[in-house]
């Protein structure tokens, strides 16, 4: 990694004659650069100053969020980006990988992952009577059963229904399209939405193909599936704090302790690296040790 280390140095000597600022400062600042390249080094990621993209920073501020609260969190994010400002600044790098990092307002801990028992629940709790409650059944069964982020959600197009093959197209952050397989148990809710109940609607100029629509034609807000989310777990009266990210942490968590792949699970979920499904993920060290036990040659189930 000595390639960061001339340009933290540089950065340093930066800090200290143009910045001016105090030798504590700039170690703090420092500091925070070390604890990203010892994650890279842990996790041998080969990625400079120059090179490191969003998403390998988005891992390691995975993992530092359980390990840390959110002023801390904010503070290294907060001199991380100065550092990547700095390179531009310099016109090392044309823009910084911090761009899209959200410093966090109560930190950064991924929601909590729900039972089936408990999707079936929420998912039960649905007023079937109204027009509204046949979309957000489809809606809610396709954020679990297909994992999406809640932003692939409202954008999904018609044509991006695949039925007979069994897939979906997605489109994800970066605009990077995905294949998901899709279950015949939740193809059949979509088509109960889409030919008995988007039909009535009357459909706004723009939003022909977009498949989930709010009742003035247009496509559904990420607030509006958050609220419906919500008022749902008040309902059956759930105490814990969930989101539509919930759903698509539950399909990963579901998936692996069902003995999927993770290299899977990383495609599905639209993952570039593999490193950012690990840490999202907070892998479950008790299932791992039961996967050995079961299926190594060596496993204690095994002798």
């Amino acid at each position: 990694m000595a390639n960061w280390q001339s340009y933290i140095k540089e950065y340093q000597n930066y800090l200290k004659f143009e910045r001016g600022l105090s030798k504590n400062t700039i170690e703090n600042y420092t500091f925070d650069i070390d604890k990203l390249v010892l994650f890279l080094t842990t996790h041998k990621i080969d990625a400079t100053p120059l090179t490191i993209k969003e998403e390998e920073i988005q891992a390691f501020i995975y993992q530092i969020a359980s390990q840390l609260n959110a002023r801390s969190q904010t503070r290294i994010i907060s001199g991380l980006k100065s550092f990547f400002n700095y390179l531009v600044f310099e016109d090392y790098r044309s823009n910084t990988p911090m761009e899209l990092i959200e410093v966090p307002k109560v930190g950064r801990k991924l929601p909590d992952t729900l039972s089936t028992q408990e999707i079936d629940l929420l998912i039960g709790a649905i007023d079937l009577s109204t027009l509204e409650g046949e979309r957000n059944k489809a809606m809610l069964e396709t954020l679990y059963s297909c994992g999406l982020r809640v932003s692939e959600l409202i954008s999904l197009k018609i044509s991006d229904l695949f039925f007979e093959e069994g897939i979906i197209k997605v489109t994800g952050k970066g605009n990077k399209q995905r294949f998901v397989p899709i279950s015949s148990s939740t193809k059949k809710y979509i088509e109960t939405y889409k030919d008995l109940i988007r039909n009535h609607i009357s459909i706004q100029k723009g939003f022909e193909d977009t498949l989930f629509l709010n009742r003035r034609g247009k496509q559904l807000t990420r607030a509006m599936v958050f609220t419906i989310i919500k008022d749902l777990a008040l309902k059956i009266n759930l105490k814990k704090t969930i989101s539509p990210h919930t759903f698509r942490h539950s399909f990963a968590t579901h998936l692996l302790e069902n003995g999927a792949d993770l290299r899977a699970i990383q495609l599905m979920l639209g993952h570039e690296s593999i490193t950012t499904t690990e840490v999202y993920m907070h892998l479950d060290r008790k299932h791992l040790s039961q996967v050995m036990e079961v299926y190594h040659p060596r496993g204690k189930k095994n002798f």
